[in-house]
């Protein structure tokens, strides 16, 4: 053979090869790791990339981004009054600590005939072995009437900017076990739950929902599941409710029993509620901020026989915005995330705080229920209360 041949046969192969399988190879050649949300036929998405792009495709993202949220300073949650459950009805509050100490039932200056009362004082003194509550000038009562409480230091969170999707608060104060425990699928027929609990107050993403009979679900995972009632959730918005001027408002939602603040257009501050309980609804609608007070006191009742009636002393941060009912700090509420007041908007202290310092009179309130479950009838509605 032909030396210059001999030599000749392999480069003409190589290039062969080179020309016809090259192509291909570019067309099959494997993504880098990572999500590719605009596929091209650049490349292949086998194994991880595939993976990732799926999940990219549902909105989340690997390792999961942190919700850039931040808890307000705590000294938010302080108040210079104390705090103290009276125990009965009718319990008795005496003109001088002298009677208190006699504890003379028929010497007791006033009586407080409210069913769920609260008193607050300024300071307490004990007395042979007896604790004695000084709850106003000439205003005494016993350690056998009251009992002392400490309001919960919850607190929600502020944003630099508006989270990019859903979010919400673990709530399980119905929970056995103290824990929320995902599900695989949404709904009770399959027990697939996944084994990962999370903690009351612990903040997820919610990355979408799904009606299963009477109850929505919420995936907060891929293939993780929980069901409504124990999660509080808040939609980002930035576009102001129909009436509403300028780029300041207060969002209170009653399906979710979240409230969310936003100013200049951008969600600020969010946190959980406590909304009025039926059949004393927080009227939904739109209102504006009509009076602050740093505190007040707080009683009344709708029900003839008085069997509703409530007597505070010393509702912290509260702004009044639909006849009497306000937004306000609750310190009776051991836990947020479900209705119970009066037709009241109730917070933490801390919460209630962060937004008497932010807001001002004449601030929109915004109050919608998206499940429509709540009456919209005015004839539905008295004054409202706590």
């Amino acid at each position: 053979m032909n030396r210059k041949l001999f030599f000749l046969i392999p480069i003409f192969l190589i290039t062969f090869l080179l020309v016809s399988v090259s192509p291909v190879r570019a067309a099959e050649s494997v993504c880098l790791p990572g999500a590719y949300p605009n596929v091209t036929s650049d490349c292949l998405l086998p194994g991880s990339a595939q993976v990732l792009t799926n999940l990219a495709a549902n909105g989340f993202t690997y390792p999961v981004a942190p919700l850039a949220a931040s808890t307000p300073d705590a000294n938010l949650t302080y108040v210079p009054s104390l705090y103290a459950q009276v125990r009965e009805r009718n319990a008795p509050v005496y003109a001088t600590l002298e009677d208190a100490i006699a504890g003379k039932y028929n010497t007791a200056a006033r009586y407080i005939d409210s069913s769920f009362s609260y008193i607050s004082y300024p300071q307490d003194t004990v007395v042979d072995g007896a604790r004695y509550y000084e709850i106003d000038t000439n205003a005494w009562m016993t350690a056998n009437d009251v009992i002392r409480v400490t309001p919960p230091r919850f607190q929600g969170n502020t944003f630099a900017s508006t989270p990019a999707q859903p979010f919400g608060w673990i709530l399980t104060y119905l929970s056995q076990s103290g824990y929320a425990e995902t599900k695989r699928t949404p709904g009770l027929d399959n027990q697939d739950y996944t084994g990962h609990q999370l903690k009351n107050h612990d903040l997820v993403w919610v990355y979408g929902s799904k009606a299963i009979g009477d109850m929505e679900w919420y995936l907060v995972g891929p293939d993780e599941w929980l069901p409504q009632n124990v999660i509080a959730r808040v939609i980002p918005n930035t576009t102001p409710p129909e009436g509403v001027t300028g780029g300041r408002w207060i969002e209170v939602n009653l399906f979710e029993q979240t409230i969310a603040v936003y100013d200049n257009y951008e969600l600020v501050f969010a946190t959980l509620i406590a909304s009025g309980l039926d059949p004393f609804w927080t009227r939904p609608g739109l209102f504006q901020v009509y009076k602050k007070l740093n505190s007040t006191p707080m009683r009344g009742s709708f029900e003839t026989d008085r069997s509703d009636a409530y007597y505070l002393e010393d509702v912290p941060w509260t702004m009044y915005f639909d006849e009497a009912r306000a937004l306000h700090g609750a310190y009776w509420r051991a836990n947020l995330g479900f209705p119970q007041s009066h037709g009241c908007v109730n917070l933490s202290i801390g919460d209630a705080r962060w937004l008497f310092d932010w807001a001002s009179e004449g601030d929109w309130v915004y109050v919608w229920d998206p499940s429509g479950k709540t009456p919209t009838d005015p004839a539905a509605y008295g004054e409202g209360g706590a």
